[in-house]
C-alpha cells in the first residue's frame, strides 16, 4: 500500500510533505537549521504558527537603511588586540570581559551605553573578544507552550550573568508601515512590533522599528516579565541599524523561562515620565508574569497608535531627549506584544 502524502505548512513558512501514518523521524527545529544550534519545541508534536525564520534583520517596507548594508569602517588592529584608545570600534570603552560577558550590566542603570562590535571590515581576527553578538546562539533553548502566555522561550542550560542570549530580529520597517500594520490588526491578532528610540546627547532621537510577525527569529517567543532575566541592548556591527541583543541580567538556571521588560526598563524602575505611557487604562492588558513586583498590567506605548500621518516624533507621548555624558543614551521605550496578549 502506498502511504498517503499530506501537504502541510511548516514552522518556517514553507510547504512540507509528510507521510501518513508514519511518525516524523526528526525533531522539530524552529530555526530550520539557520542558527548555530537547533531550537526544539515542547510538547512533542506541537509547533508554533508558521513564520519565515531569519537569524538577522531583513529590510522591510519603508525602511530608510538596509540592515545588511555595511556602513562602518573597520579597525586596523592586526598585531595588537582591540583595546580602548587604539581600536576605532572601542571609543566608548571595552564592551565585554574575558568571558564574553557584557560589562557594567548592573540592575540600576536606566540607560544603556552604546555598543559597537568589530565588523566584517575589521582587520582583527575572528577570535577578537569584541565579537560576541555576531557569533549567534551559544546556548541550547526550547520554545514551549506556557499556561497563560501562549508560546515562550526557555534555556536548557545554565547562562551566566552578562552573556549574550539571542537577538530580537525581524523586518526593519518605516514608521508609516508600522502604523499601517497596527491599524489593520484585530483584537485577536498578536503584535510583535518593537520600537527602539535612542536619545543622543545632541537632542536627536534615532528610531528603529522591528517586526518579526512574518519574518523573525526565536526572540519573537520571549514573554514580558516585571522581574526579567534579560536586558535588551542595541548593538551595532556592520550597519547603523542596531541588532537588538538580549543579555542575561542575572544567572539563569536550566529550564528557566527567558523574559525581558517590554517597556525597556529593568526591574520596574518606573520614573514619573513613564506614567502617562502606562496609565491608558482602556488599552492596558493583564500581565501574567507571576513576579512579586508584578504591576498587573503589561507596558503600553500609545505613540504607535497615533493618527497615520506622523506630525512629529513625539505623537504626544515621547519623552524629551536624554543625556548620558557625551555618549548616546539608549532607552527602548516600546514593546512587542507577544502571544501573551492581543493588540488593540
Amino acid at each position: 500500500m502506498f502511504a498517503e502524502a499530506a501537504k502541510k505548512t511548516g514552522p518556517c513558512g514553507m510547504a512540507e510533505f509528510k507521510e501518513k501514518p508514519e511518525a516524523p523521524t526528526e525533531q522539530l527545529d524552529v530555526t530550520c537549521g539557520q542558527e548555530n544550534l537547533p531550537v526544539g519545541a515542547w510538547p512533542p508534536g506541537a509547533a508554533p504558527a508558521p513564520f519565515q525564520y531569519t537569524p538577522d534583520h531583513v529590510v522591510g517596507p519603508g525602511a530608510d537603511i538596509d540592515p545588511t548594508q555595511i556602513t562602518f569602517p573597520g579597525c586596523i588592529c592586526v598585531k595588537t588586540p582591540c583595546l580602548p584608545g587604539t581600536c576605532s570600534c572601542l571609543r566608548y570603552g571595552e564592551n565585554y570581559d574575558d568571558n564574553s560577558c557584557l560589562r557594567d550590566i548592573g540592575s540600576g542603570g536606566k540607560y544603556a551605553e552604546p555598543v559597537f562590535e568589530c565588523n566584517i571590515l575589521c582587520r582583527c581576527s575572528d577570535h577578537c573578544r569584541n565579537r560576541v553578538v555576531q557569533k549567534g546562539l551559544q546556548f541550547h533553548f526550547q520554545v514551549f507552550k506556557t499556561h497563560k502566555k501562549g508560546w515562550g522561550l526557555r534555556t536548557l542550560e545554565f547562562i551566566p550573568k552578562g552573556r549574550f542570549v539571542c537577538e530580537y530580529a525581524g523586518e526593519v520597517l518605516g514608521f508609516s508601515e508600522v502604523q499601517r500594520r497596527i491599524h489593520l490588526q484585530t483584537k485577536s491578532d498578536s503584535n510583535y512590533i518593537i520600537a527602539i528610540r535612542e536619545h543622543v546627547y545632541t537632542g536627536q532621537v534615532m528610531e528603529t522599528f522591528v517586526d518579526p510577525t512574518y519574518i523573525g527569529n526565536i526572540g519573537r517567543f520571549l514573554n514580558h516579565s516585571c522581574e526579567p532575566n534579560l536586558l535588551m541592548i542595541p548593538v551595532r556591527i556592520d550597519s547603523m541599524v542596531p541588532k537588538l541583543a538580549l543579555f542575561a541580567a542575572k544567572d539563569i538556571v536550566p529550564e528557566e523561562e527567558l523574559s525581558y521588560d517590554y517597556s525597556g526598563r529593568y526591574l520596574n524602575l518606573t520614573g514619573s515620565e513613564d506614567k502617562e505611557r502606562l496609565d491608558n487604562g482602556k488599552l492596558r492588558k493583564p500581565c501574567h508574569c507571576g513576579a512579586k513586583s508584578c504591576t498587573a498590567f503589561l507596558p503600553f506605548d500609545s505613540s504607535l497608535y497615533c493618527p497615520l500621518e506622523k506630525s512629529n516624533i513625539s505623537c504626544g507621548n515621547e519623552k524629551e531627549p536624554s543625556m548620558c555624558g557625551s555618549a548616546p543614551s539608549v532607552f527602548p521605550s516600546c514593546k512587542p506584544l507577544t502571544l501573551e496578549e492581543s493588540s488593540m
